[in-house]
């Protein structure tokens, strides 16, 4: 038994060669959400700047001018910085910030799901309201419309808004926080290297 967990063991220490990849991953995967969400802010931000601003039908933040700015500003250099590999530890700080500051304004009085979910462990009484709502758009679908047509490329689904995906983004950049960049394909890794030297 012990023979066997050592040779399991020295199987798993044959990957430290490619560890890089888990946090380069995390990186690319991150880079489109923050990218989006910034350039989106950026290309409308007089309304962006109103929504951060307003409490009627907003988020009733102060300074929502500087507030606007910063969200904007810290997801557009974030995405290029996780892109390069350019500061990651760094950069996963104020992009952590933004997360728990969406998390917390935008999100949390929905619950936890994304996407509303009838039954489950994360269902609530809002979420079960809204699959009544979706199965009412379906048939209205299926009767004026071509739903196969519609759902050709993927299921209908009414948006919860919940913190699970803020969630699941400061989860990433906490790994990355904690794991830098990766080796190899990060300008952090080369310029760590150069400084040893």
């Amino acid at each position: 038994m012990i023979k066997c967990m050592n040779k399991l063991q020295s199987m798993l220490d044959c990957t430290r060669s490619v560890d890089f990849l888990a946090p380069l991953a995390l990186r690319l995967y991150l880079v489109p959400i923050f990218w989006m969400a910034g350039t989106k802010k950026l290309a409308a931000f007089d309304s962006t700047v109103d929504w951060f601003g307003n409490a009627d039908y907003g988020l009733g933040l102060p300074f929502p001018y500087l507030m606007a700015g910063a969200a904007t500003w810290i997801e557009i250099i974030g995405a290029v910085c996780l892109l390069l590999g350019l500061a990651v530890r760094w950069v996963s700080i104020p992009l952590m910030v933004t997360m728990v500051v969406a998390a917390v304004t935008v999100h949390i009085q929905n619950g936890w799901l994304a996407i509303a979910e009838g039954t489950g462990f994360f269902a609530s009484e809002r979420t079960s309201g809204a699959i009544d709502r979706l199965n009412v758009a379906k048939s209205i679908i299926r009767e004026h419309g071509n739903y196969n047509w519609i759902t050709e490329n993927g299921s209908l689904v009414i948006l919860n808004n919940g913190i699970e995906f803020a969630s699941t983004y400061f989860i990433m950049l906490l790994a990355l926080f904690f794991i830098g960049a990766g080796k190899y394909l990060s300008i952090d890794f080369w310029i760590a290297k150069k400084i040893k030297e």
